[in-house]
């Protein structure tokens, strides 16, 4: 079971201290500058570049895939004026999504959803800061769900080239959001399957995969639900680095994280439902056993005390001398086994007609 765990500062340490664990992604850096008519995009291998690649009259994107080297962070840090505790808020995951505004640029803390290679979901913060010019981000690793944003900005058309790092910063954040849809839609097909499962095969196995939904719809609720609440912030109040333009389009983001909230819930009382219905078939097949077993030592009870009365080593017993005590023995076990069954089947214990005469009545 995954369990939340927060890389978090000794006690007593100054605010701002990174925590960076040994085994973290070490950051690759890319850069897109670029206006209506130019792009200029690539690899930074060098950060000091990246002082020279800002500029007054153009958009720029760095994006920052990987938190593994603090020297590097601390640089980046430095050219663009971060602030201490924004720095502490990016390497120090995960933080709850949620807005923060500083003198030089507005903090934006997000959770984006993707699927591994065995389709399990992962979850990673990514941390976007939105400048005058600029918007930079911050991912843990390799990777991400933003490809069609980059292919938007290589095509040129369309607002995204011409409406600033404002409007940048909202296509990342709608990019974030609507990639949960697909993971959603999965999630529903899978219930459906798993439905269909419980209902006519549960197994401990079923159970299993019961809780494995259910932990992963947790995991898209806490990755979710604080996003409303931080893009509702983007949405109405007024600051310098989110232009009237680009809050139009936020509030249609907000309406995707309402409606990514509605589903993620519909789904996780669906799966206490499957809870529910995998107990009553479990519940229904134990009792199916039990009414078989039941039926069983009801027909061998009668047999049973014949062939025991009988098996009596008394001498005076007239039955055992007759030559016809044996075929009536049969013949009485076998009218006592046809007698009980008709019995049981007009009770409605066994046979079609029986149950349904027994559930109509």
């Amino acid at each position: 079971m995954s369990k939340f765990q927060k890389r978090h500062t000794e006690v007593g340490d100054r605010p701002g201290t990174l925590v960076i664990p040994a085994d973290a992604t070490h950051p690759r850096v890319y850069l897109m500058t670029f206006d209506q008519d130019s792009l200029d995009e690539r690899e930074v291998t060098d950060i000091a570049e990246l002082a020279n690649g800002l500029s007054q009259s153009k958009t720029t994107w760095v994006d920052v895939q990987g938190l593994g080297d603090e020297n590097t962070i601390r640089e980046i840090g430095k050219i663009f004026s971060l602030h201490a505790l924004a720095l502490e808020d990016v390497v120090n995951v995960p933080q709850r999504p949620k807005v923060e505004i500083y003198d030089t640029h507005l903090m934006l803390i997000t959770r984006m959803a993707m699927l591994d290679d065995t389709h399990a979901l992962e979850t990673e913060q990514v941390s976007i800061f939105v400048g005058e010019h600029f918007v930079l981000t911050f991912q843990e690793r390799y990777g991400d769900v933003l490809d069609p944003v980059r292919a938007r900005i290589r095509r040129g058309g369309g607002p995204i080239r011409k409406h600033g790092s404002g409007y940048l910063a909202y296509a990342i954040l709608d990019n974030v959001i609507d990639a949960y849809y697909p993971i959603l839609e999965r999630t529903g097909d899978y219930l459906e399957i798993l439905e269909e499962e419980v209902v006519q095969r549960p197994t401990a196995e079923s159970l299993q995969k019961v809780y494995r939904a259910k932990r992963e719809l947790l995991t898209l609720r806490r990755a979710i639900w604080p996003q409303r609440e931080a893009i509702n912030t983007l949405v109405h109040e007024d600051n310098d680095f989110i232009q009237d333009s680009a809050r139009v389009y936020l509030r249609d983001t907000y309406d995707h994280c309402v409606q990514l909230i509605d589903g993620t819930e519909t789904y996780r009382e669906l799966v206490g439902g499957l809870m529910d219905v995998y107990l009553s078939s479990v519940g229904n097949r134990q009792n199916e056993v039990m009414r078989v077993l039941t039926i069983m030592a009801s027909i061998f009870i009668p047999l049973t005390f014949l062939a025991g009365i009988y098996g009596m080593n008394f001498e005076h017993m007239p039955e055992l001398h007759s030559k016809w005590g044996y075929p009536i023995l049969l013949v009485l076990m076998l009218t006592t086994v046809v007698g009980m069954l008709l019995y049981f089947r007009r009770l409605g214990w066994i046979g079609k007609t029986g149950s349904k005469k027994a559930s109509g009545s």
